[in-house]
């Protein structure tokens, strides 16, 4: 039997619809905007007249940033960072998770209050420039991979989902005398896929805009991500070397444009892969809010 809904709940209802609709208009229209000045005229952009649609049609812009040398090397660069970085700080995550999870882990409680207290404090800048110089990873890829490898704040959320789980497999398999590598690599982490993807999101996302490691510990443009090349263009507004004027009327009228046409081709590979991975996500981050 359907029970009717008050005039409280309807109002709520409505209200809450509104809401979310007025966000996801607000989050929608900086791309929208950004994507119109992408392809409209030069000269429409530099004006100003773009509101939400484009205005003339062109794609100078994007054949412009995308004939750059260092864009694309930029772009290898990053994909190199995202790829392997995830993947070290999945495997180093999951390494540390799972023994914290594990309620007979000694000195488990001391080793959770060390953790914890880096996610308050921290090395600084200049020490942990210091570490990585002694070590000798200043101006190679490793700069960029090791000093981040392992995030308190996602192995606090790996720890918690493997708590969740039930603890009968893990006798199971400790009976059939499997150790605890396979039982982490062969039971628990093909359980805990919702969460594995959505902290691998995480981790993907922070290499793929990550520009600040870049500034400190490169000094070679070979080794560069490609969200120094944005830098320079929409910070710095270096466009003449890219267009191959210097100041002259096309060169300025181009500026804005390609900007626009460098923050669309930076951030589409994310934009595309999220989709994909949306359902392993809302699963992820919910199932440890609900339980834990």
């Amino acid at each position: 039997m359907k029970i009717a809904d008050s005039w409280g709940d309807r109002i709520f209802a409505n209200i809450s619809r509104i809401l979310v609709w007025f966000v996801v208009l607000v989050t929608l229209y900086p791309f929208v905007y950004v994507f119109s000045s992408s392809i409209s005229d030069p000269t429409a952009v530099y004006k100003n007249q773009i509101f939400l649609w484009p205005i003339g049609f062109s794609l100078k812009a994007y054949k412009t940033i995308l004939s750059y040398p260092e864009l694309r090397m930029g772009y290898v660069n990053t994909v190199f960072y995202t790829v392997v970085g995830t993947t070290i700080n999945m495997l180093l995550t999951s390494l540390m998770a799972y023994p914290l999870s594990r309620k007979n882990l000694v000195f488990r409680k001391p080793f959770m209050i060390m953790i914890t207290f880096t996610l308050v404090f921290s090395g600084g800048l200049i020490p942990t420039f210091l570490i990585v110089k002694s070590l000798g990873m200043v101006d190679t890829y490793w700069a960029l991979l090791i000093p981040g490898a392992i995030s308190t704040w996602n192995v606090i959320l790996m720890k918690t989902f493997f708590e969740n789980l039930p603890k009968e497999l893990e006798e199971a398999a400790t009976i059939d005398g499997a150790s605890s590598m396979q039982i982490l690599f062969r039971i628990i982490l093909p359980l805990s896929k919702p969460a594995f993807v959505t902290i691998a999101l995480f981790y993907a996302v922070g290499h793929w805009n990550s520009y600040f490691p870049a500034m400190i510990y490169l000094q070679s443009e070979h080794l560069y991500p490609v969200q120094l090349f944005l830098r320079k263009i929409v910070l710095l507004g270096q466009t003449a070397d890219i267009t191959g004027g210097q100041g002259s009327t096309e060169t300025i009228l181009m500026a804005e444009s390609l900007k626009y046409a460098t923050i669309m081709i930076v951030a589409l590979p994310i934009m595309l892969v999220y989709p994909f991975v949306q359902k392993h996500f809302v699963k992820g981050a919910m199932i440890g809010s609900l339980k834990g």
